[in-house]
């Protein structure tokens, strides 16, 4: 497996192929200088990984390593980008899979043109933002690799060729999950829709409803404010994935995790506005004037037709000529059609100024849908979303698909996401989170959430502490890059703040699984976490495999 990138997402990606599939990892990084820090994963896999960078290079030069054994490690090799010297440097041409996870999506794609030319039938795995770019992208490739290998490329079975992910996607569904108590963390399995759902250690004389599975035993310490979420050094007391029966009945005071069928977990369709379409453009007491304005010209009209005894529909004709002043004076008429004719001069008077306010509404109306909304005065029961980047952009698009009010607060106007927060019409605060006043601007005293989501760890620490001197029972969710950092805090946090929500999250962690998972071939359906663990959904094919065939979940 070779493994192309320049942030920790390469480095996670690297580990999980290594030490969960224990598959033979290259691994392209960029040189020392422009490196990215590694992520930590604990301290076991710290202390191992650094004893292997150091003697695996020599060895995997001369050995091979194979598929049915422990595979000794991974081989670093220094690359300012993936070029073809590089990749046919590292044995692209004899690797099983490619994954290129550089933050550019345009460097990403180049090299997977290069790599398709040099192995038709490798298996491509690309990191793009661009999704609709990532579409074509895929089926290019799938038809170079057709081509190349003259024959077709079978889709979603374990000959999968090209394989485009969004890290940003893959995290999304997990924050919000986290961030929204009550929201299910739902996988689609082709219509079929599963939810992983916590529950927690039963009662004495309780009997737990075990769903359609149990997923996973959560950490001893889930429940003890000083414990660790998790951590992967934290041995029997961490969590375990996947546990048999008898794990499950040894298990006692223990949360776990199961799985359940639904039927719909969405919220309902919103209801259809009533009333006229151009409700929405005017004011309410511009709607008003206009509405007196035509009841007066009713008036008017039946009043004429009985001063006069004219036909009702010439009646109504002659009171609009009086109304815009283009009609012939009264002077020889009667008295009563004189007065009416004034009359009508004068509501055409009035008329001018609502026509011109209305055509000035609408046309600020139309210039304010393209501007930034400001938080409304009464609003509360939000969410505050720190950081409209990459992964916040993405976040915001999900929650607002689930109908949840979101403010968003950002530094930069210039951000990724400030173009879909004005076509969403979400409200925005531009400002430093770190100045006073700018998470008030954001009414975070009445929100349910804080999502901390900006790229700098201390920048989304000090919202968050913030955030807790205001309000004690705040649910919290953090971005934090450096793991060892994220369980420190973690823990300070909920042992300062028991009776709130506090939850540390990596995007890289919850990102790299199913990189992984499709590096291995495989169709992933969704990625649900697990404490600091992530479980992998992916659709296995059963047939013409007897031990398989016909079994169910259970």
């Amino acid at each position: 497996m070779v493994v192309c990138g320049d942030d920790g997402l390469a480095h996670r990606l690297a580990a999980e192929l290594r030490e969960v599939y224990r598959e033979q990892v290259v691994l392209v990084v960029p040189p020392a200088g422009r490196r990215v820090r590694e992520p930590m994963v604990g301290r076991a896999r710290a202390v191992s990984a650094a004893l292997l960078d150091r003697v695996v290079t020599a060895v995997n030069r001369n050995t091979g390593g194979s598929d049915d054994t422990l595979a000794p490690g991974e081989r670093i090799v220094e690359a300012a980008e993936p070029s073809e010297a590089v990749l046919a440097e590292v044995g692209v041409d004899r690797a099983a899979a490619l994954a290129l996870v550089y933050d550019d999506d345009e460097t990403n794609i180049r090299a997977a043109l290069t790599a398709r030319r040099l192995n038709p039938r490798l298996r491509l795995v690309l990191r793009l933002y661009n999704r609709r770019l990532g579409q074509h992208i895929e089926e290019l490739l799938d038809q170079a690799a057709a081509l190349g290998s003259d024959g077709p490329v079978e889709r979603g079975g374990a000959d999968i060729a090209t394989t485009v992910l969004s890290d940003a996607d893959t995290a999304a569904p997990a924050l919000v999950a986290t961030a929204l108590v009550g929201t299910s963390k739902v996988v689609d399995a082709e219509g079929l829709l599963l939810r992983a759902v916590e529950r927690r250690p039963p009662a004495p004389g309780e009997v737990a409803d075990p769903g359609l599975c149990t997923l996973a035993l959560l950490s001893a310490t889930s429940n003890d404010p000083a414990g660790a979420e998790g951590s992967e050094d934290s041995g029997d007391q961490g969590p375990r994935l996947l546990p048999d029966a008898a794990a499950v009945a040894a298990a006692t005071g223990r949360g776990t995790v199961v799985l359940e069928q639904v039927s719909y977990s969405g919220p309902p369709l919103p209801a259809r506005r009533g009333g006229p379409p151009f409700a929405s453009l005017f004011s309410r007491r511009l709607r008003w004037s206009l509405a007196g304005l035509v009841a007066a010209v009713i008036a008017l009209a039946v009043t004429l037709t009985i001063v006069t005894r004219d036909n009702p529909l010439h009646a109504t004709y002659e009171t609009l000529l009086d109304l815009f002043a283009i009609n012939e004076p009264a002077h020889h008429e009667s008295t009563g059609r004189q007065v009416l004719q004034l009359l009508s001069m004068l509501v055409g008077l009035l008329l001018l100024p609502v026509l011109l306010a209305a055509v000035l509404e609408a046309l600020g109306t139309f210039r304010t849908a393209s501007a930034l909304r400001k938080p409304p005065r009464g609003l509360s029961g939000h969410v505050v979303l720190l950081g409209l980047g990459k992964i916040g952009t993405r976040v915001l698009t999900r929650l607002r698909e689930l109908h949840i009010p979101v403010v968003c607060v950002e530094g930069d106007p210039d951000a990724r996401g400030m173009a879909v927060a004005r076509r969403l019409r979400v409200p925005v605060v531009l400002g430093d989170v770190t100045q006073e006043g700018v998470l008030e601007a954001a009414k975070i005293h009445r929100a349910d959430a804080l999502l901390a989501l900006t790229s700098v760890d201390t920048t989304n620490l000090e919202a968050v502490l913030y955030a807790r001197s205001v309000r004690q029972d705040l649910r919290t969710v953090l971005r934090l890059y450096d793991d060892d950092f994220a369980k420190a805090v973690y823990r300070t946090l909920r042992t300062a703040h028991p009776g709130a929500l506090t939850r540390s999250r990596s995007v890289s962690h919850l990102a790299a699984p199913a990189f992984a998972g499709a590096m291995m071939g495989r169709q992933i359906l969704g990625a649900i976490p697990v404490e600091r663990r992530v479980l992998l959904f992916a659709a296995v094919g059963v047939r013409g495999h007897p031990q398989l065939e016909g079994r169910t979940v259970g």
